[in-house]
């Protein structure tokens, strides 16, 4: 990535500004601790100045002027690290290494300063350093000054200070370093997920980010994002299966009752046919085509969501019970021997309009392929395993094995149910409600061949317990 792209990413400014707030923090901690040690130097050379003032002033107590000149001049020639001058009330130096007392003005009291002391270097080079010093009135009258050299402990104080500078420079460089690193990788990262959103917004559903493996913020963004993708991929393409489902079966259905009414209408033109039979017949395929239309939609619904819509507790027992009295009287017009056995306490949590649909297609299937003479049973009990079962047992034709797994598709019809009326969307419909309350849907032979009757069918319904 180039430079400055990679100066705008929010990761280098942050480095950035934080390398900033270090350098002022870093900034005014040196700034403190040159004042404070630089403070800490001048106040430990004013405690031996004054212990050297002290020592001088013991002098003069007990030999008087002279002693004390004889002192000073002992000690300007020995190897004290201090500074002299002893003068006359009106400033005139008597003795001492200073040619004048650094004090200003030199008559003053009791006064401390610092002051520049003028040296030269082995190379013979003029060098200034830093003194303090203090002075003080004798009792007769004299001044005297004493200082010390404090350039030494100044530079190097110095010299640690420049060191720390040196370190923070160093720091902030290495920091800029990283932040560079950082931000190339930190673009690097996001570049792939940039690229799968440029490509989905460009049409592509099928583009996904990349995951690195390494499980940081960035794969947890990345899976998220996919799942996301994933979830829209499903959903458009369940748009798109529901529209060309809706579209093909009511061709057929459409195109049959484009025929009946245009065959209806010639014939009442003709005086053959009665109006009213014309005009029930065409109601009745408006309603296959709008029953066709709506089991569809429920299914790309059920189907696109994942999830049931309004999940409440339902009593499968209670509700198989509610459906049993609307099938019986089916079942008896049918000549069909219709049974139930249903359980007590038996709670789901979903959608009680979606079941109850899916267990009405299943016994309408029962009752529509079950031959007269035939049995029905409806039966909810639970498992060993806890798992809630509704079954719908029948002695019809039944569903081949290799020919289970194909009837829950849509629009699929078994050559034994061509005759009869529907569009295939019965099973599909109860496998998505199924699967949409994180259950499943088991088709299995029925109770076996039984004279001309058989094997039949058992339909299960399985769902967690709520």
């Amino acid at each position: 990535m180039r430079l400055p792209a990679l100066i705008r990413t929010t990761p280098l400014r942050l480095t950035i500004l934080f390398l900033a707030a270090f350098a002022a923090a870093a900034a005014a901690f040196l700034a403190y601790i040159y004042v404070a040690t630089v403070g800490e130097v001048t106040r430990r050379a004013d405690i031996d100045v004054g212990r050297e003032i002290d020592s001088l002033d013991g002098v003069y107590r007990r030999g008087g002027l002279d002693a004390l000149n004889q002192a000073l001049i002992q000690r300007s020639l020995g190897d004290r690290p201090y500074l002299y001058v002893l003068a006359k009330p009106n400033g005139k130096v008597i003795t001492g290494n200073l040619a004048q007392s650094p004090v200003d003005p030199p008559t003053s009291p009791d006064a401390a300063t610092t002051f520049r002391i003028t040296d030269t270097d082995p190379d013979g080079a003029v060098v200034r350093t830093p003194g303090w010093g203090r002075q003080v009135r004798m009792p007769t009258g004299e001044l005297l000054f004493v200082g010390a050299d404090i350039g030494e402990g100044r530079a190097s104080v110095l010299r640690i200070v420049r060191a720390l500078w040196g370190a923070g420079v160093l720091v902030i460089l290495l920091g800029l370093a990283g932040g560079l690193v950082v931000s190339r990788n930190v673009s690097r990262s996001l570049a792939g997920l940039n690229r799968a959103v440029a490509a989905v917004e460009a049409g592509d559903l099928d583009a996904r980010a990349p995951v690195r493996g390494v499980r940081d913020e960035y794969d947890e963004l990345a899976i998220g994002l996919n799942g996301m993708l994933d979830r829209v991929e499903r959903l458009m393409g369940g748009l798109r299966h529901a529209g060309d489902a809706i579209a093909h079966d009511l061709r057929s259905p459409l195109t049959r009752q484009r025929v009946r009414l245009e065959t209806a209408l010639m014939e009442v033109e003709a005086g053959h046919a009665d109006p009213r039979a014309a005009l029930a017949q065409a109601l009745e395929d408006s309603d296959t085509v709008l029953r066709t239309f709506n089991a569809v939609l429920a299914i790309s619904r059920l189907q696109a969501a994942g999830q049931i819509p309004d999940p409440k507790p339902v009593d499968v027992s209670e509700m198989a019970a509610g459906i049993a009295e609307l099938y019986e009287p089916l079942c008896e017009e049918k000549a069909l021997d219709f049974g139930t056995e249903l359980g007590r306490g038996l709670i789901v949590r979903g959608n009680g309009a979606f079941l109850s649909q899916a267990l009405a297609n299943l016994l309408d299937n029962a009752v529509k392929y079950t031959p007269a003479g035939g049995a029905v049973m409806l039966r909810t009990r639970r498992r060993g395993s806890g798992e809630i079962e509704i079954t719908v047992t029948d002695t019809g034709p039944g569903v081949p094995d290799e020919d289970r797994d194909r009837v829950v598709e849509r629009f699929v019809r078994l050559e034994q149910s061509r005759s009869a009326p529907g569009a295939g969307l019965g099973l599909s419909l109860v496998a998505a409600v199924a699967t949409a309350h994180a259950g499943r849907l088991e088709l299995d032979e029925g109770p076996g061949k039984i004279g001309d009757m058989g094997p039949g069918l058992r339909a299960a319904l399985v769902f967690p317990p709520a």
